[in-house]
C-alpha cells in the first residue's frame, strides 16, 4: 500500500498548495466568492461537473448499481438532467444578474423583503450538504489508513476548510479542476473497464444476475419520480450550483459549459451503475451495498491504480464539500448576518469583504466538522435539507423567473407554507417518506399563486430594473437611454 499512500498524500498536499496559490489571486469580494466571474468554458465545465458529482454520486451511485443494476443510475442521472435544464433554460439569465446569492436574486425580482427567510432555508440546506459530504471522509480514510471516524472527519474536513478559507472560489476552482481530472481517469477510464473485465464481461454479468438488473426502470417508477423531483429540481435552485454559474465569464459560457457538464454527469451515472453491477457478480453477499465501491477497489485493482481510484473517490467528496462550504458561508454572511445587522450588501470590490467572508468560511467549516462528528444518520439529514430546499424555495425562484404576476407576498407565503408543510409532513409520514416533498411542493405552489393574485402586482419600476439586469444591462442606463442605444446583452 506504500505506493497508494504516496498517491493520496501527494494529492492532499497539492490541494493545500492550490489553496495557497488561490489566496494570492482572491483580493476582492468578486474574486473570492465567484472567481472574478472570469471562468472560460473548459474550466467552468470541469468545476461544475466536479461539484455536482460528490461522494453520493460516486460511492452511492456504485451502491445503487450493486443493489438495483443499471437502473441504479437514475439518482445521478436525475442530477445530470437538472444541470442540463439549468444550463439550457436559466443559466444565461442567472449569470447576467451579477449577484452572489439566490436570495439577492429574489430581492431583485420581488423588490426586497424576501432575503432573510429564503436565506435561512438556503443556509440550512448548504450546511447539511457540507456536513454529509464531510462525513464521507470517514469511509474513505478508513479504507486508506484505518483511521477512527472522528480523526478521519477532522483530517479531511481540515484540508477542505484550509484551502477554501485561504483562496475562496479561486482555490476551490483550481482544486475542482484537478478533482475532475482525477475522477475521470480513476472512475471512467480505469475502474469502469477493469470492473467489467473482472466480472467476465457483459455476457457473463447477464448470465449471473436476474433480468431486472438490466431493466431501465427496475428501481421503480415512484423512486425515479422522487429522484427527479428532488435532485433535478434541486439542481435548479441550490446556492452551491448557482454560485458556480456566477463564475462564468459570459452567459454563453454558462449555457454551453453547463450543458457539457450535464452530459458528463449522465455518462458518470451509467458508469457508476455498471461498476456496481459488476461488483454484484464479484461479491454477491456484501453486508452493505455502499461497501461495493471500496471492496472492488481494494480487491481488484493493481497497486498505484488503487491509490488513484481512491483519490478519485476522495476528490468527489472534497469537491462537493468545498462547494457546499463556500455556499453556506456566503449565504450566512451576505443574506443573514449582514441583513440582521441592517447592513446593505456592498457589491463593490472592497478588500475588507474578503476578510469577512474568509472568517465566515472558517467559522462555518469548524461548525460543519463538529456537526459531522456528532451526527449519525446522514441519509435523514440530507433528506431534510433537500425537502426544505425544494418544498420551500423551488416555487418562488422559478415563479420569479417565469411568471411576471408573482409578488413578494406570494413568494414569502410560498416559502413559509411549503417549508412548514414539509416539516409537518415529515413528522407525520416519516423523514424518508416521499409524501412530504410531494404535498409540500403543491402547498407552496398554491400559496404562491393565490397570494400573488390577491395582492398588488410588483411595482413596475422593480420589474423594469429586474428585466434590465436579466438582459445584462445597467439598469440606470437602461432607464434613461433611448431604446435604439440600449447596450445589447453581453454574449461574450
Amino acid at each position: 500500500m506504500a505506493v497508494d499512500y504516496s498517491v493520496i498524500v501527494l494529492y492532499l498536499a497539492g490541494m493545500l498548495a492550490m489553496g495557497w496559490w488561490g489566496m494570492r489571486r482572491a483580493r476582492s469580494k468578486s474574486e473570492f466568492l465567484v472567481a472574478g466571474r472570469r471562468l472560460g468554458p473548459w474550466m467552468y465545465s470541469g468545476t461544475m461537473a466536479a461539484i455536482v458529482l460528490g461522494g453520493a454520486s460516486t460511492i452511492g451511485g456504485v451502491g445503487l448499481g450493486y443493489k438495483y443494476g443499471l437502473s441504479g443510475a437514475w439518482m445521478v442521472f436525475a442530477i445530470g438532467l437538472g444541470l442540463l435544464a439549468l444550463s439550457v433554460f436559466f443559466s444565461a439569465r442567472i449569470a447576467r444578474l451579477k449577484v452572489y446569492t439566490v436570495s439577492e436574486m429574489l430581492d431583485l425580482r420581488y423588490g426586497g423583503r424576501a432575503g432573510v427567510i429564503s436565506g435561512v432555508v438556503m443556509w440550512a440546506y448548504t450546511l447539511m450538504l457540507a456536513v454529509t459530504s464531510t462525513i464521507a471522509y470517514a469511509t474513505i480514510f478508513d479504507v486508506l489508513f484505518d483511521l477512527p471516524r472522528t480523526v478521519a472527519i477532522v483530517l479531511g474536513g481540515a484540508i477542505v476548510v484550509a484551502y477554501s478559507t485561504l483562496g475562496g472560489m479561486w482555490s476551490i476552482t483550481l482544486t475542482d479542476m484537478v478533482q475532475f481530472v482525477v475522477k475521470t481517469i480513476g472512475v471512467l477510464i480505469l475502474l469502469l473497464p477493469i470492473a467489467v473485465v473482472k466480472a467476465g464481461g457483459f455476457a457473463e454479468m447477464k448470465a449471473q444476475l436476474p433480468t431486472e438488473y438490466f431493466a431501465p426502470l427496475g428501481i421503480g417508477g415512484e423512486t425515479i419520480f422522487t429522484y427527479v423531483l428532488i435532485y433535478t429540481f434541486g439542481m435548479l435552485i441550490g446556492q452551491d450550483i448557482w454560485q458556480r454559474v456566477f463564475t462564468a465569464r459570459t452567459d454563453k459560457v454558462a449555457r454551453w459549459g453547463g450543458t457539457v457538464a450535464g452530459t458528463y454527469c449522465l455518462l458518470y451515472a451509467l458508469a457508476g451503475a455498471v461498476i456496481g453491477t459488476a461488483a454484484k457478480v464479484l461479491y454477491p453477499n456484501l453486508p452493505s451495498a455502499d461497501d461495493a465501491f471500496a471492496t472492488i477497489v481494494k480487491d481488484e485493482l493493481p497497486m498505484g491504480v488503487r491509490g488513484l481510484v481512491l483519490a478519485a473517490a476522495l476528490a468527489a467528496v472534497m469537491s462537493t464539500s468545498s462547494g457546499a462550504l463556500i455556499a453556506c458561508a456566503t449565504v450566512a454572511n451576505n443574506d443573514i448576518w449582514s441583513r440582521l445587522r441592517g447592513v446593505v450588501a456592498d457589491r463593490g470590490e472592497d478588500h475588507d469583504e474578503v476578510k469577512g467572508n474568509r472568517v465566515f468560511i472558517l467559522v462555518m467549516g469548524v461548525a460543519v466538522i463538529g456537526i459531522a462528528i456528532a451526527l449519525n444518520d446522514v441519509v435523514q439529514a440530507l433528506t431534510v435539507a433537500y425537502n426544505l430546499l425544494v418544498g420551500g424555495l423551488l416555487v418562488p425562484i422559478l415563479g420569479g423567473l417565469l411568471w411576471r404576476r408573482g409578488t413578494v407576498q406570494g413568494a414569502l407565503a410560498a416559502v413559509a407554507v411549503g417549508g412548514l408543510s414539509v416539516i409537518g409532513l415529515m413528522w407525520s409520514y416519516g423523514i424518508l417518506a416521499n409524501e412530504p416533498v410531494y404535498y409540500g411542493l403543491l402547498a407552496s405552489l398554491a400559496a404562491y399563486v393565490i397570494v400573488s393574485l390577491a395582492t398588488r402586482p410588483t411595482d413596475a419600476a422593480v420589474l423594469a430594473h429586474w428585466r434590465a439586469r436579466l438582459a445584462g444591462q445597467d439598469p440606470d442606463t437602461a432607464e434613461h437611454t433611448e431604446p435604439e442605444t440600449v447596450p445589447a446583452p453581453v454574449t461574450g
